[in-house]
């Protein structure tokens, strides 16, 4: 075989290889990561009917009936947080997602949201079916994992799966952190970041 074969045939497997390259990529590989809570600041969000507090990195919801929103919508996403409840029982807080600006006297949209509640930590408010069970521990940090994708989510606690459902019908939508602190007491979270998927 003649070197200039030779050349031609690695000519061409070269471009073979580059077309695979240059192909779409994978729903999976397309992300972008957002830091939605740096420990430092809120420039990110905004604050309604609620007294909210960073310190030592951390973001308290100090006071009120209310929530904590990001300031732009997001869509299909992987949302991970480490959150603490402060009272030792009787707690109550929540994360919004996909989720509308609340209604006309309401202090939280309508859905969806992760609860945060005693003995409900971690079931899906406005799907029934996706129940969490005896993954959260009390009055420790515990890391959530929630990915959104087109109309399903999955959750996971602590590094465990919780549920995965379909029916998530809001195609995009705020982030929230639910503070519920007059009955439900204070909430501490960390550690908020997003990767959005395209």
């Amino acid at each position: 075989m003649t070197l200039a074969r030779i050349s031609l045939l690695v000519l061409l497997g070269s471009i073979g290889i580059l077309a695979l390259w240059n192909g779409k990529p994978s729903h999976a590989d397309v992300v972008d990561e957002v830091i939605l809570f740096d420990g430092k600041n809120l420039d990110q969000w905004t604050v309604t009917e609620a007294v909210v507090e960073v310190k030592d990195g951390k973001l308290l919801l100090k006071e009120g009936e209310g929530w904590v929103r990001t300031n732009r919508k997001f869509t299909d996403f992987v949302l991970q947080w480490d959150c603490k409840n402060l009272k030792p029982n009787q707690y109550d807080s929540g994360v919004h997602f996909r989720a509308e600006l609340p209604a006309a006297k309401a202090h939280w949209p309508k859905k969806f949201q992760v609860n945060l509640k005693t003995g409900e930590e971690g079931n899906l408010t406005s799907i029934k079916s996706a129940v969490s069970k005896g993954l959260y521990k009390n009055g420790e940090w515990n890391h959530f994992k929630l990915t959104v994708d087109g109309t399903t989510a999955a959750l996971e606690i602590n590094g465990k799966p919780a549920w995965k459902t379909d029916g998530i019908d809001t195609t995009t939508g705020y982030i929230g952190l639910q503070a519920e602190v007059t009955l439900g007491g204070q909430f501490e979270f960390r550690n908020i970041t997003l990767t959005e998927l395209e």
